[in-house]
């Protein structure tokens, strides 16, 4: 899911070199919210793991 993340960051820095805006701003948008659901599924998992009582 984070290689997900890099490629809509590559995408945004090619478009907005690019000159390419709207692209670039969405591109940047996906990324954020990919990011945020990768994060807060870490955290759960995390918190799952510990819950159980086994080592991270």
């Amino acid at each position: 899911m984070l290689g997900w993340v890099v490629t809509f960051l590559i995408i945004a820095l090619i478009a907005g070199i690019l000159g390419f805006g709207g692209i670039a701003g969405a591109s940047i948008e996906i990324a954020k919210i990919i990011f945020v659901i990768a994060l807060v599924l870490f955290l759960i998992s995390l918190v799952f793991h510990v819950s159980r009582g086994r080592r991270v």
